[in-house]
């Protein structure tokens, strides 16, 4: 909102206001106001919390310190969802498709978690939202997300094409949406901007790091994979999204665990937003063009805000948890981010904490029911799932498993960041 009234200050010669212009000078206003935002709110919630009996009720699990955080307050992802969307509307511009995107996922994620959380706390039901609502829910919000990015005209990319085969590419484009073709501001230049619609994504490690879902419907001509790609990209997002939703709550086990591997994962996106967003940059790095996603910045910016602001109350011994709320709302969150920079591919790596979570439990579980057919007793490949708890049963203090998971994320978000040379 302040974007606009500081554009009208611009127009009449306010002095300064010239400053909001600059995608630096706001995303740095978002990471301090949420940050503001999460240590005044929180303090006040957590009181409310406490008033309100909204304690964490513990399964015992036998694990050492468990008892003590018996009581504890949860639902605290309601303060990482105000340190996110209060700086975002004051500091983006709510016109642009992608933070409208990133807007209707964190409410959206956020409402399924709240939700869950409701029930736990105030219905007294542990078992919380049932399970095949949950995923409906996610799958749901991944739907619309899929869709926006799929078929609005205003989620485009854009490529460098040399001149004399210009004609050509633009042929073979086979979209029915809008094609822009801008020449090179070099006049000299060989080469011309074009700006189409497209399902192309990054593939990391590869010399022409570009992968297109359209690969999947090679068999057909050109307007049949445009026409029909969406079969293939829809179903992707919502696989996607439903996915590290998941394993963000699975990591969501251990007192700040969660919390700093996504803010570390903040961090690494912020990066490639701006990079991905500035046609300098991402023609010098040769990473894909993706014309208004600098405004993501802004975005991201309140993200790590939020969690790292979160990280006063959450770290070890935590004064709030932050629920389905929080889990499944940063989960969606960076999935959908990563899609809309072109990045999802590198998910895996950079979000390698909530894939080992994730794996761990899938490995468990599977392990268990094969012996339990096989000899009649099941067997477990882990002291026990996720595997923070693994770590947690071998004796190891819980501060100390989340320390150096932060390490290995840190170390996955620089192998994450290499790849923009390392091809």
């Amino acid at each position: 909102m302040l974007y606009y009234l500081f554009s009208y200050l611009q127009e009449i010669d306010f002095p300064g206001a010239g400053l909001f212009d600059y995608i630096s000078f706001r995303a740095a206003l978002a990471i301090l106001t949420s940050l503001a935002v999460s240590l005044l709110f929180g303090k006040k919630l957590i009181q409310k919390l406490r008033n309100l009996q909204v304690g964490e009720s513990v399964r015992d699990l036998g694990l050492e310190g468990q008892k003590e955080k018996e009581g504890t307050p949860t639902m605290g992802g309601l303060i990482i969802i105000a340190a996110i969307l209060i700086p975002t509307l004051l500091f983006a511009r709510l016109d642009n498709i992608y933070i409208i995107i990133m807007l209707i996922t964190t409410v959206g994620l956020g409402a399924i978690g709240f939700i869950d959380d409701y029930i736990k706390v105030f219905k007294k039901n542990k078992a919380g939202l049932s399970g095949k609502f949950k995923i409906v829910g996610q799958v749901g919000i991944g739907l619309i997300v899929a869709c926006m990015l799929m078929f609005n005209d205003n989620v485009t990319i854009k490529e460098k094409v040399q001149n004399e085969v210009l004609e050509g590419f633009v042929a073979k484009l086979g979209t029915d949406g809008p094609v822009t073709v801008t020449a090179a501001r070099d006049t000299s230049a060989t080469y011309s901007w074009v700006e189409h619609q497209s399902t192309k994504t990054t593939l990391p490690f590869f010399k022409n790091n570009e992968f297109n879902y359209q690969w999947f419907l090679a068999w057909m001509d050109n307007d049949g994979r445009a026409k029909w790609v969406w079969l293939i990209f829809i179903p992707a997002v919502i696989v996607i999204v439903t996915a590290v939703s998941n394993g963000a709550n699975m990591t969501d086990g251990i007192d700040g665990l969660a919390t700093g591997t996504s803010a570390i994962v903040g961090v690494t996106l912020a990066i490639f937003a701006y990079v991905s967003g500035n046609i300098i940059f991402s023609d010098y790095l040769n990473v894909m063009f993706i014309p208004n996603s600098g405004e993501l910045v802004i975005f991201i910016s309140a993200f790590v805000g939020a969690c790292i602001g979160f990280l006063w109350y959450n770290s070890y011994p935590a004064q709030v948890f932050m629920g389905d709320t929080g889990s499944l709302a940063i989960g969606g969150i960076i999935a959908v981010f990563a899609i809309s920079i072109r990045k999802e591919l590198l998910i895996p790596v950079l979000c390698g904490i909530f894939l080992a979570e994730n794996l761990s439990v899938m490995i468990q579980v599977a392990y268990f029911k094969y012996t339990k057919k096989k000899t009649g007793e099941g067997k477990r490949v882990f002291l026990m799932a996720p595997l923070h708890h693994h770590y947690q049963k071998k004796g190891m203090h819980e501060s100390k498993i989340v320390s150096r998971f932060w390490i290995v994320g840190i170390f996955l978000a620089i192998i994450t960041i290499v790849t923009l040379k390392l091809r």
